[in-house]
């Protein structure tokens, strides 16, 4: 229904197509103007071989003394110094990769979990492609730039391919890291010559779109490294940790980007020689100087650091628009699921919508990217077992992997053994009887990563919010197993370590940030400092009136937690022997041995 819908946006758009049809008018005229060139220089050279050959005089080739060897090397040394020469001149060139538009495989209708995203791209490809019509008889400026912001894997380059596809224009790639050189000055050269590729391209072919992959590395912030002023005033200065290299390429990204209509090098030339002849003409009798020609170029970027670009780039005329590209919801992720799999071998229960909707909650948080390798590694997990087909068991035995780590084959002592099975029951029992609206997961003794063991647990529906009573059973949860070791073993281990920094830190939200602890102060809105970044639970911590609301929250439900275990002790005894006895549990195995606890008591 998507691609449909992404189909008719695009094909029914009147100044797309007609905008296309511009396109495709200048770009055979370019065709032939270069089919010209070529028949006249052949016939130029054809004509002068004529002549030497019907006068007689056949070229030949240039013979060499028989001395000439022993300059070889003398030759070859003053070319080795020429070219080291010449090395930091050749440097400025851009490094972009032109990509035409046959090439890409994409276009907008195999664009998934992006509706708002593919609708204001087709707008700008309307004004993109339809600019004389726009300009002239509409009187507006077309946008030249748009910025695409938000997570790594949201499909920002993926959308700025299909827009290159659907256009019908040469699509200029280049990585923002590409343009710094070790020679000063020929960073801002080869942002020149990038510009300048980007204006051929666009005359020749009626248009260019560039994309600037991680523009942050270019266009930081000129003054966000800037030193505080000097306490007290005074008059005295301090030195900005900003260096001109990193503001000279700001500057020259922003030059070049307001100077999209720069005219060719014929133009200039031209333009020179008419002003020339002005001087010496009276005002009546000027001749007239030619418009600059507009160059339709579309530059679209893309930083998951929006929040560090420097202000300039940010303002219209520069990058005219702004979209974010947020993490897919639950339908976009359903959509994702089943463009992805039309694609890769699955077994039949895959194709069943329950399936299908179960797996599209499951992957909250996911990226495009990362449901698609999500599927890449289910398909390596059907390979290693003989299968050339993956199934529902193999992808969640992938999303255990990627998300939790492989299983490693430690052997634990008895007393080790004993204690991450009584830590992690103790963290279920208290998940059980707290988290509501939650789900158990996944329950286990095995060493992944740097975890002992586990408890995995998630919403049964997708949620964007939580209430206090919900952050204060998650801190409970994370509180369980130290509880659960203090009732079982008498005092706790270092098991814990993980759960208290947790548990602490959404305390100190609770208290910094939500105003949850009787004050409405927020922490968040302290500024920033000259290096570095936020850190809420510093400054909690810091302020002795935050610390002593964390630890009162910390201490309530640790004593919540205690009461909830100590009256189903039953509970996490049983979760404890089931672990000992099997080292993992998934789903509805750990609900199966709570209930049976629960029933055993009556």
């Amino acid at each position: 229904m998507e691609k449909d819908r992404a189909t008719a946006l695009v094909g029914g758009s009147e100044l797309l197509r007609a905008g296309r049809a511009d396109v495709f008018r200048i770009r055979e005229r370019t065709r032939r103007r270069r089919v010209l060139r070529l028949v006249l220089v052949l016939g130029a050279v054809d004509g002068y071989l004529w002549y030497r050959y019907a006068t007689e005089n056949p070229i030949r080739l240039p013979s060499l003394p028989p001395e000439f060897v022993w300059y070889l090397p003398i030759l070859f040394l003053i070319l080795a110094i020429g070219l080291m020469a010449l090395l930091p001149f050749f440097s400025g060139r851009s490094p972009h990769l032109l990509v035409r538009p046959e090439q890409i495989e994409v276009g907008l209708s195999e664009v998934r979990g992006l509706d708002a995203q593919v609708d204001e791209v087709v707008r700008t490809l309307d004004v993109f492609l339809g600019y004389a019509t726009f300009r002239e008889e509409l009187g507006g400026n077309p946008r030249r730039g748009v910025l695409f912001e938000g997570p790594p894997g949201t499909g920002k380059t993926f959308l700025a391919k299909a827009m290159a596809k659907q256009a019908g224009v040469p699509f200029l790639f280049i990585s923002a890291p590409a343009f710094q050189s070790m020679w000063f000055g020929m960073t801002a050269a080869r942002i020149r010559s990038f510009f300048r590729a980007l204006r051929k391209a666009a005359r020749k072919e009626g248009g260019a779109i560039g994309f600037i992959e991680e523009i942050d590395a270019i266009g930081m912030d000129r003054g966000a490294l800037a030193a505080s002023p000097a306490e007290g005033g005074l008059g005295r200065a301090v030195a900005h940790t900003v260096s001109a290299g990193t503001g000279g390429m700001v500057n020259e990204l922003l030059i070049q980007m307001q100077s999209f209509d720069q005219p060719p090098l014929w133009d200039r030339v031209r333009g020179r020689v008419v002003q020339w002849i002005n001087a010496y003409l009276p005002a009546d009798r000027q001749l007239r100087v030619g418009r600059p020609t507009y160059n339709n170029i579309l530059l679209i970027a893309a930083t998951n650091r929006a929040e560090n670009l420097d202000p300039a780039l940010l303002r219209p005329g520069r990058f005219d628009r702004r979209l974010y590209f947020d993490l897919p919801t639950k339908q976009g992720r359903r959509d994702l699921i089943d463009f992805f799999l039309a694609r890769k071998a699955h077994a039949p229960e895959l194709d069943d919508p329950g399936v299908r909707d179960r797996l599209a909650h499951d992957t909250f948080g996911y990226t495009p990217v990362m449901i698609e390798h999500l599927f890449d590694e289910a398909l390596l997990v059907a390979l290693k077992e003989g299968r050339r087909e993956m199934t529902a068991a193999d992808v969640y035995e992938a999303k255990l992997t990627e998300e939790l780590g492989f299983k490693q084959p430690v052997v634990y002592t008895d007393a080790d053994r004993a204690a991450v099975a009584t830590h992690e029951a103790g963290h279920a029992t208290a998940a059980y009887f707290l988290g509501r609206g939650r789900r158990l997961e996944v329950l286990s003794i095995i060493k992944r990563r740097r975890s002992l063991g586990l408890l995995a647990h998630g919403d049964e529906e997708e949620r964007f919010t939580r209430s206090r009573s919900e952050l204060e059973a998650q801190i409970a949860i994370a509180l369980g197993g130290l509880v659960a070791e203090e009732l079982f073993l008498g005092e706790s281990g270092t098991g814990p370590a993980s759960d208290l920094a947790a548990a602490t830190d959404v305390a100190a939200k609770m208290v910094g940030a939500f105003g949850m602890a009787g004050s409405l102060i927020s922490y968040e809105a302290m500024a920033e400092g000259p290096v570095g970044r936020r850190n809420l639970v510093a400054r909690v911590l810091a302020d002795e009136a935050g610390k002593r609301a964390v630890e009162d929250i910390l201490a309530a439900q640790r004593e919540r937690v205690a009461e909830l275990l100590e009256e189903n002790r039953d509970v996490v005894e049983a979760l404890r022997d089931a672990l000992l006895e099997r080292d993992e549990l998934v789903g509805d195995e750990i609900r199966v041995v709570i209930e049976k606890a629960l029933a055993e008591r009556s």
